[in-house]
């Protein structure tokens, strides 16, 4: 088969091409990344549809993950619908069902909640089941969770800090420093509220959910019956999309349409399995390795 890997890849760690033939033709299902891999901020990349239209040509499934918990499952829907991209419900995972699962899972008598987070994902929880706490010393919770807020107010934030040194439990969505945009803007997420949370208390969160934990990669192996093999998981972020699809032993995809520059991708020490451009030349090597 005559295939140009130059055109398609800058870099893998896979040394025989003909070995990452074998892996690309045996991958079953693609859990997407979503900011910066199928979309900019509110702009959708102009190759997305078409990828996800040779996805079901090819019979490959799909899952859309991601870790900006800012939006619930069905706003979620929303956005992605009227980009032009209907999903279902069982098809899209973000780090506020992973947050709630995990606390269902491990601390059944958490109640009571503490959220630094946008209203669309504290209704999330509530429709979990969970109360969430107002902003005083009266109202204790049970636990503390910090996600990407985006409607973050001064007082919330002090207030979480208050609740973190008194040692409950604490818990943050997910670890990314920064929300990829199409803006003129830095957008501050998790992760770097949860680093001025530690200036100010010396204290980290118990349990960062969210990519780079594999159990959101586990969960599509599970319900899908697949095994790790027959996965790809694909993102523009090497410490949170690469590590989790290290983590849990898939074929590990970095598309330079996000974050990543192929010069971080060469500096770190965690190398992505391949690397591309974007989604479309993904596409080409999975439809490629069907031939």
């Amino acid at each position: 088969m005559e295939f140009t890997i130059n055109r398609y890849i800058h870099k893998m760690k896979i040394n025989s091409f003909i070995q990452l033939h074998e892996r690309l033709k045996n991958i079953k299902h693609v859990a997407l990344d979503m900011d910066g891999t199928i979309y900019n901020g509110s702009t959708l990349f102009p190759f997305t549809i078409s990828f996800l239209e040779k996805l079901d040509k090819l019979g490959i499934g799909y899952s859309f993950l991601t870790n900006n918990p800012s939006k619930s499952i069905a706003d979620y829907l929303l956005h992605l619908e009227a980009m032009g991209i209907p999903v279902k419900r069982d098809e899209m995972y973000t780090t506020a069902v992973a947050t709630i699962q995990y606390l269902q899972n491990n601390y059944p008598e958490i109640k009571r909640l503490f959220i630094l987070g946008t209203p669309s994902m504290m209704n999330e929880f509530e429709a979990a089941g969970f109360e969430l706490t107002a902003d005083s010393a009266d109202d204790k919770p049970d636990a503390v969770v910090v996600g990407f807020d985006k409607s973050l107010v001064y007082s919330r934030l002090c207030r979480a800090a208050w609740w973190i040194s008194k040692q409950i439990p604490y818990l943050a969505t997910n670890p990314d420093k920064v929300c990829p945009t199409d803006t003129p803007n830095i957008l501050v997420d998790c992760g770097a509220i949860c680093s001025c949370l530690e200036e100010a208390t010396g204290r980290k969160p118990d349990m960062v959910i969210g990519k780079p934990d594999p159990r959101m990669l586990e969960g599509i192996l599970q319900k899908h019956r697949l095994n790790p093999w027959e996965v790809a998981m694909v993102g523009d972020r090497i410490y949170t999309d690469i590590r989790m699809a290290y983590e849990a032993r898939t074929l590990g995809v970095l598309v330079l349409s996000g974050e990543s520059t192929l010069e971080d991708a060469e500096k770190s020490e965690l190398k992505p399995d391949v690397i591309v451009d974007d989604l479309s030349k993904f596409g080409s090597m999975l439809e490629a390795s069907r031939m």
